[in-house]
């Protein structure tokens, strides 16, 4: 992310990149949910989804393609603030330890910073992923609960209040703090090594797409296992974890061990790369745009 790059202008362009993740991603999101989330078979029962493939197969089929956009308004509309409020929250870390912007950041001053990025989002993330999962589980559209995010945000106040709403927001955050963390590091770490030597230009369009993609992957490698978690808390009836991620913990380490932590690794892993190369080139075309209009304004003044 570029030095100079202003908060007012950060919060603009890091909207703008996260509206390009969802458009991009929102499809293997729903197939990662679908394969967290479904039953654990029974003695001599056949699995709901045999695999990724088979899941895309099913929804496919069954739903048509609508299917794999189910839930996607939640995000869109949390999405943009989201994304601003992170990147901003990655510049706001990066200044609280510079004493000079000059300066270049280490990268473990890089992973602070975008620690404190993640802290920031799941403030305004955590409702959104519910009401998200909560969307992307139903199915059949003549036993659907919830018609829609507005209509699933009114039954979760009247079923819980506000806690209900802001449920697996602890968990969320787990998540996102360590996994915001190496996805802004791995990000700058890659720019810095991707740039010609003497080149003012930036990143090309290939490079900036490779080093957002692979900052995606390495976000989701740390962030899978409290996903996890976080889905099932998020879909799970009222009352089932009266204690909360440790009780869904306990059960999935009971029921499926350690691997149960990765069910839905490979359409994150698959949506991973071409979501978040789309969030940082939005993000730097974005940027260059702003850039532009503010040197018309200036000029023109």
């Amino acid at each position: 992310m570029p030095e100079e790059a202003s908060a007012i202008k950060g919060f603009l362009a890091g909207g703008f990149g996260g509206m390009c993740l969802v458009l991009a991603g929102h499809p293997l999101d729903t197939m990662k949910v679908r394969l967290q989330t479904m039953p654990i078979p029974g003695p001599g029962e056949v699995p709901m989804y045999s695999g990724t493939v088979d899941c895309a197969r099913k929804i496919l089929v069954k739903e048509g393609v609508r299917g794999f956009y189910k839930g996607m308004a939640a995000p869109i509309a949390g999405v943009a603030p989201i994304f601003a409020v992170s990147f901003m929250g990655f510049n706001v870390g990066k200044q609280l330890q510079q004493k000079d912007p000059n300066t270049p950041l280490t990268y473990p001053q890089l992973f602070t910073a975008g620690c404190l990025a993640g802290v920031f989002s799941t403030t305004i993330m955590a409702p959104g992923e519910r009401i998200k999962c909560l969307l992307q589980i139903q199915q059949n559209a003549a036993t659907a609960k919830y018609s829609g995010p507005i209509d699933c945000a009114k039954q979760l106040y009247r079923e819980g209040g506000i806690r209900s709403i802001y449920r697996g927001s602890m968990a969320t955050l787990a998540r996102d703090i360590p996994a915001s963390g190496v996805y802004f590091m791995t990000y700058e770490w890659l720019k810095k090594l991707l740039t010609p030597e003497g080149s003012e230009g930036g990143l090309s369009v290939l490079r900036t797409l490779f080093a957002g993609g692979m900052a995606g992957i390495v976000n989701w490698i740390v962030a899978l296992p409290p996903d996890v978690l976080k889905s099932r808390l998020q879909i799970a009836p009222e009352g089932k974890y009266p204690d909360g991620a440790r009780g869904v913990l306990r059960e999935l380490i009971r029921n499926e061990g350690i691997l149960g932590f990765y069910k839905g690794a490979t359409p994150v892993l698959l949506r991973a790369f071409p979501a978040n190369a789309a969030c940082f080139f939005g993000y730097e075309v974005a940027m260059k745009g702003l850039n532009w209009m503010e040197a018309k304004l200036m000029g023109r003044a």
